[in-house]
């Protein structure tokens, strides 16, 4: 499996955005995400020139549903 690389929360909207999700809504700092024909829900931290950690990153992933293959193939 490859390293998921340490990527900011701006190119990881990119790719949730290439897959299909679409923003919701806005809370504070935390940008929702839904994906209408499998009723998903997820949350992104938007912090301005700051960088995802690789766990925060995996776990979002992990609940979009994108393998890390997928998430290079969209990057």
């Amino acid at each position: 499996m490859p390293k998921i690389p340490i990527i900011t929360a701006e190119k990881l909207i990119k790719v949730l955005k290439k897959k299909g999700f679409v923003l919701d809504r806005v809370k504070g700092s935390h940008h929702i995400f839904t994906y209408s024909s499998q009723k998903l829900l997820v949350s992104v931290p938007v912090h301005k020139g700051q960088t995802l950690g690789r766990g925060i990153t995996l776990g979002i992933l992990k609940d979009a549903g994108i393998t890390p293959e997928e998430f290079f193939k969209l990057q």
